[in-house]
Formats: structure tokens, C-alpha cells, sequence
């Protein structure tokens, strides 16, 4: 049995996969479910990079034209919707930005000096199964090994704070973090 805390990640995910399909198919309703469930991130990411509220509202509007065009292109095979949604963001403000700016010649040994921050594709490849192996595990552990472990260490609560939470005394809660953990090692190295 799941609880409501680990399930939710999954269900969002396949609720933005299945509006991403319905746009894909031309419906409106799949767009504006799109919208509603990431304007607040993509915005962020639009007025992080553009550094002005009102172009990054434009940006934004370019953003959803773009995935309503794109929709189709999307495969969750490949990539997480929000990855696919951020990137599409990301490279629209950037887009944005270098068109405000005018172009000054610059030499090759200017940009060849320039390090490259990005990862490179493979890396976040690798990173996507490696993250897909974790899930796969955490999924394998005893449903109260998982949910401590998953409090602990993703929503960042303290041992004493699952304790209370959980209503379970503070070893029981060490004891199935511990065992959990010793579980997951095993799960992750026989991969």
C-alpha cells in the first residue's frame, strides 16, 4: 500500500503526461490542465533568466504556443514532463534575452575559454535511470521502510519529527531507516 506522500509525485506526473497527450491531440482542455499545473514553475524559471516580470509573462505566453505546437514531440519514455517543459522554458527566456542584447563579435579563444555548466546528455541519462533504479527500489521495501525513508530523507524530516508524526517510538523509526537503507544499498549494487 502507498501513501499519500509517495503516491503524489506519480500521480502528478501522469496527470501532466496525460494533459501533454491530450494537447498532443489537439484538445484545449489538455493545454489549460498544462498550464494550470506548471505556470507557477515555468514563470519562475522565465523570470530567473529574463530578470523582468513583464517579459517573462510574454516569454511564458511563447512557452505554452510552443507546447501546444510540440505536444506531439513529447515522449515520457525519454524524459519527465517538467524536465521537458523547464527545457522549453529555459530555451525560450534564453532565446529572449539574447535578443535584447546586440551582438558583439567575439574570438573562438574568448569562447573556447568559456566553461560549459550545462551536463552533457548522457549524464542526464544516466542521472534519469539512476533515479529510476531508486524509485524502483524504494518501491521494494516494506511500506514502512519506504515512507520513513522517504520523510526522512526527501521531505526532510528529523528521525523525532517522523516519531511523533508517525505516533511510533523513536527506535522503531531507526530501526526501519537503518534496515530500509541496508536494503536499498543491496537493491542498488546489484544493479
Amino acid at each position: 500500500m502507498r501513501n499519500g506522500s509517495s503516491a503524489k509525485p506519480t500521480e502528478e506526473r501522469a496527470r501532466l503526461v496525460a494533459a501533454l497527450h491530450l494537447a498532443a491531440a489537439s484538445e484545449p482542455s489538455g493545454l489549460r490542465a498544462v498550464y494550470e499545473m506548471t505556470a507557477p514553475k515555468l514563470f519562475g524559471i522565465c523570470l530567473r533568466i529574463c530578470g523582468d516580470r513583464g517579459a517573462a509573462e510574454d516569454v511564458l505566453q511563447d512557452v505554452y504556443v510552443k507546447v501546444w505546437r510540440r505536444a506531439g514531440a513529447f515522449d515520457a519514455e525519454r524524459a519527465s514532463p517538467i524536465s521537458w517543459l523547464a527545457a522549453i522554458a529555459h530555451n525560450s527566456a534564453i532565446d529572449w534575452r539574447r535578443s535584447q542584447h546586440r551582438h558583439v563579435a567575439v574570438s573562438e579563444e574568448i569562447l573556447a575559454a568559456i566553461p560549459d555548466e550545462a551536463p552533457l546528455a548522457d549524464a542526464v541519462f544516466a542521472d534519469e535511470q539512476e533515479n529510476r533504479r531508486l524509485l524502483g527500489c524504494l518501491e521494494g521495501l516494506d511500506r514502512h521502510q519506504s515512507n520513513a525513508i522517504r520523510r526522512a530523507f526527501l521531505d526532510g524530516l528529523t528521525y523525532q519529527q517522523l516519531a511523533d508524526q508517525l505516533q511510533t517510538p523513536l527506535g522503531t523509526i531507526k530501526s526501519w531507516i537503518r534496515r530500509g537503507m541496508q536494503r536499498l544499498k543491496d537493491c542498488l549494487s546489484d544493479g
